[in-house]
C-alpha cells in the first residue's frame, strides 16, 4: 500500500499558501463577497486560495485530477485532489474566525478515470490523504491512510489525536451547525429526540465539530446536507483517529450528501435517531 507520505506533505504546502492568502484578506474592509446561484456566498479569498491550490498541483501533480468548489472538475486519473478553499465563508466575511481550508486526496479503488460528478458513484474515490487548516483559530488537523492523525501548527509541531472513549449517549457531546436543515429534510423529531439524550449540545458547524471528534473532545456530529469538498478531509481525519464517518444512511465515507461523524462507540445510536423521519 503506498504511504501518502509526499502527498501529505504536498498538501502542508498547499495549505501554507492558502493560508496566507486567506489571511491577508480576513476582516479586510474592502473584501469583495459575491452571491453564488445556490444563494451562498464566495469572497475573492475563496476563488483567490483556490487558484494557488489548483496552480500547485498542476505544478506538482499535473496527472492527476481535481475537483474544487469554486471551479469544478479538472483532469481525469484515478487520483483526485478534492478542495474546499474555505469552509465556513460566511463566518469569514463576518471576521468569526470559524474557518478553513480543506484539502483532500482521493483514490480510485478501482482504477477508475471517471470525470463525473461530485458524488463520485462511477469512480469509488476514497480519500487516503486529509487536511484541514483554520490559520485565524491557529490550528491544523491532518491524517494520511495507515498512518493515523494528527493536530498541530505544522508537521514538526504535532500530536497524535484519537477519538474519544465515551459509550453512553447520556454522557455524549453532541455538536451540530442549524435546525433550520434537519426540519427541511423532515429530520427535525429523530434530531431532536437525540439532543434530549445526551449530555450536552452545541452549533459549532462547519469543519470544526469533525476536528473535535478526531480529538476526542466532542463525541457525535451530523450535518443533513454537504458536498463532497465538505467531507473528504474531514472523513479521512475522523476515521484515522479511531472514529467513524459515514452518510445518514450508514454508507462509509462522505458520498451520501450529508454526513455522520463518531467515536464509533455511538455511531448506531447516532444513525438510529437521524433516520427517524416526521
Amino acid at each position: 500500500m503506498p504511504d501518502y507520505l509526499d502527498d501529505l506533505r504536498l498538501a502542508h504546502v498547499l495549505a501554507d499558501a492558502a493560508d496566507a492568502a486567506t489571511m491577508a484578506r480576513f476582516k479586510a474592509l474592502d473584501l469583495k463577497v459575491e452571491t453564488k446561484p445556490d444563494m451562498t456566498p464566495v469572497s475573492e479569498a475563496d476563488k483567490a486560495a483556490e487558484e494557488l491550490i489548483r496552480g500547485q498541483l498542476q505544478r506538482a501533480r499535473p496527472r492527476d485530477a481535481v475537483l474544487g468548489e469554486e471551479y469544478g472538475i479538472e483532469g481525469t486519473g484515478p487520483r483526485r485532489w478534492v478542495v474546499d478553499p474555505i469552509d465556513g465563508t460566511k463566518n469569514y466575511v463576518r471576521g468569526v474566525p470559524v474557518w478553513a481550508t480543506l484539502i483532500a486526496l482521493m483514490e480510485a479503488e478501482d482504477g477508475s478515470t471517471s470525470r463525473s460528478d461530485e458524488t463520485e458513484s462511477a469512480g469509488n474515490y476514497q480519500p487516503v490523504v486529509g487536511l484541514v487548516s483554520a490559520p485565524a483559530l491557529g490550528r491544523r488537523w491532518w491524517a494520511a491512510k495507515g498512518h493515523g492523525a494528527f493536530a498541530g501548527r505544522n508537521l514538526t509541531s504535532a500530536a497524535r489525536i484519537h477519538a474519544s472513549r465515551v459509550s453512553r449517549l447520556s454522557d455524549a457531546s453532541f455538536a451540530y451547525s442549524s435546525l433550520s436543515g434537519w426540519e427541511e429534510r423532515g429530520r427535525l423529531n429523530g434530531f431532536l429526540d437525540l439532543t434530549r439524550q445526551v449530555w450536552r449540545t452545541r452549533a459549532y458547524g462547519d469543519f470544526w465539530p469533525y476536528m473535535m471528534v478526531a480529538e476526542g473532545s466532542v463525541d457525535i456530529c451530523a450535518e443533513p446536507e454537504l458536498s463532497l469538498w465538505d467531507m473528504a478531509a474531514n472523513a479521512i481525519i475522523v476515521t484515522e483517529a479511531g472514529g467513524t464517518f459515514t452518510g445518514l444512511d450508514g454508507r462509509p465515507g462522505p458520498h451520501s450528501g450529508n454526513a455522520a461523524a463518531s467515536n464509533g462507540l455511538l455511531h448506531d445510536e447516532l444513525l438510529g435517531y437521524l433516520d427517524q423521519r416526521g
